[in-house]
């Protein structure tokens, strides 16, 4: 909302983006003030992934402001904010600053996400010069110095920090026994809502690997393949250790004596540093990386602590840095001016990584089929403008495991709106979001992104365009700790 245009303002007014937030609910939710006239109103619309908070952004000049809510048709006030009695009740306040040197706090612990307004985060807080009916946002600029400073300042921390300090104060681990039947361990994973699990084995005493969603996207493809030697009748007895040993065979991982060779299990132990657990994880394409103790140096009893992971990581990167995130300068630098995830090359613009998109009426056989050959862990789902309707991850397929589908199902004849359909659940396990599109603009600064990547179950943003929802990439955690890198 731009309050120059709304109200004609006169052309070099200096306005300021804010961002209005009624985090409180309601079906419908407007926004009324002082810089409407106490007449008009701008609408505000629900956030992403949020739907109890609603939200809109004004352009408005430096000054004293008051305003409330229209909330299913009745005046309200945040009782949280700054507020006054005046000719329209209780009224909030807000004083703009017009100071045109301001420099925004990043990862400030004052703020808090039950605040109704803040300034634009999404605009860096930058002031705005209206002359001729356009906006003109000069992006904030860090040198390569500063970004060199930044991502030493980031390994130096991860060099110097350990895999035990990843460890909750309480919680639980999932492994399975490698001799469960296939069928079992995947009701389990989708019944306890986890995309993967380490594997013991109990004759060798020690733990050999773990069972990911990948697994059972490949066996799936192999049940729905003509000529297949793995039936439905045989994952009630077929067990994990001779479903990896097969799927050795399909990768063609075997010796010149025709001997199957397995993947040594990627693990780490509590004492490492949490550079080295990064690297393992991105130099072996893996999502996690099992904490393995062995007491006293004894092999034959470990102990499985934690499922370390990036954004557990990220996590701790954030807290760290939450009081001191001005030594951390490239944090301010929207994502767009940063060699961040995968996007769509616009035309002028030189080839970049293509991403993979599919229609929701697209078959779930193309779907497994693309996940495993792009070698992706998620596909956004958009319409025929592109606009992102959804996500099918690799974690969505053991939702197949629930009343026994995959047994019933044609692969080519399914539907990828179908099959997330079935995913579909009123509570999520654990208090994990059911939120599935998490999504970011590229005038998103980076410590907004690492943010949100932060937060449990979120493994990538989508990046779309404001209001379309067109899809213009996708950043995960792997690009973000391969950028911290370098």
């Amino acid at each position: 909302m731009d309050y120059a245009r709304e109200t004609g303002g006169a052309a070099g007014t200096v306005l300021i983006p804010m961002r209005f937030v009624w985090p409180y609910g309601g079906r419908g939710v407007l926004l009324c003030g002082s810089f409407t006239g106490w007449s008009g109103h701008y609408p505000m619309t629900p956030v992403e992934g949020c739907p109890t908070v609603f939200q809109t952004i004004c352009n408005l000049p430096p000054g004293y402001h008051q305003y409330k809510f229209i909330v299913d048709g009745e005046w309200r006030h945040d009782e949280n904010q700054p507020s006054m009695s005046g000719n329209y009740g209780t009224v909030n306040t807000v004083l703009l600053s017009g100071e045109s040197d301001y420099v925004p706090t990043i990862l400030s612990p004052q703020m808090h996400s039950g605040s109704s307004m803040d300034v634009d985060n999404d605009a860096f807080q930058r002031l705005v010069r209206v002359s001729d009916g356009t906006l003109r946002e000069a992006l904030p600029r860090v040198s390569e110095a500063d970004l060199e400073v930044s991502r030493h300042r980031i390994a130096v921390f991860l060099s110097t920090h350990m895999a035990y300090e990843l460890l909750p104060e309480s919680g639980k681990v999932i492994a399975l026994d490698v001799d469960l039947p296939v069928k079992q361990a995947f009701h389990i994973m989708h019944e306890q809502g986890i995309p993967m699990a380490p594997l013991w084995d109990f004759c060798k005493g020690q733990f050999v690997g773990v069972l990911s969603a990948l697994d059972f996207i490949l066996i799936i493809k192999e049940l729905g393949s003509h000529g297949s030697n793995l039936t439905d009748e045989e994952l009630e007895t077929h067990t994990i250790s001779a479903w990896k040993e097969t799927k050795l065979y399909l990768n063609r991982q075997i010796d010149v004596k025709g001997r199957a060779f397995p993947r040594q299990l990627v693990h780490a132990g509590p004492n490492e540093n949490l550079k080295d657990v990064v690297l393992k994880i991105l130099q072996n394409n893996v999502a996690t990386v099992p904490v393995i103790h062995s007491s006293s140096g004894d092999a034959l009893c470990p102990q499985l602590l934690h499922l370390a992971s990036l954004s557990g990581i990220l996590k701790c990167i954030c807290r760290y840095f939450r009081h001191s995130s001005g030594s951390l300068p490239m944090l301010q630098l929207p994502v767009c001016a940063l060699p961040l995830g995968t996007l769509i090359s616009r035309i002028g613009e030189p080839n970049q990584r293509p991403l993979a998109m599919l229609r929701p009426s697209a078959s779930l056989a193309s779907a497994l089929t693309l996940l495993v050959q792009a070698q992706v862990s998620s596909i956004p789902i958009v319409d025929e403008n592109d606009s992102l309707l959804d996500v099918y991850s690799r974690s969505d397929i053991t939702a197949l495991a629930k009343d026994k589908v995959y047994t019933h199902i044609n692969l080519e004849e399914m539907t990828i709106h179908q099959a997330l359909q079935l995913g579909q659940e009123p509570h999520s396990p654990y208090g994990f979001s059911s939120i599935r599109c998490h999504m970011c603009l590229q005038s998103d600064p980076l410590h907004k992104v690492i943010e949100r990547l932060a937060q449990p179950g979120v493994r990538r943003l989508i990046v779309v365009e404001a209001g379309s929802k067109r899809v213009e990439g996708i950043i995960t955690l792997s690009d973000i700790f391969r950028f911290f890198l370098g």
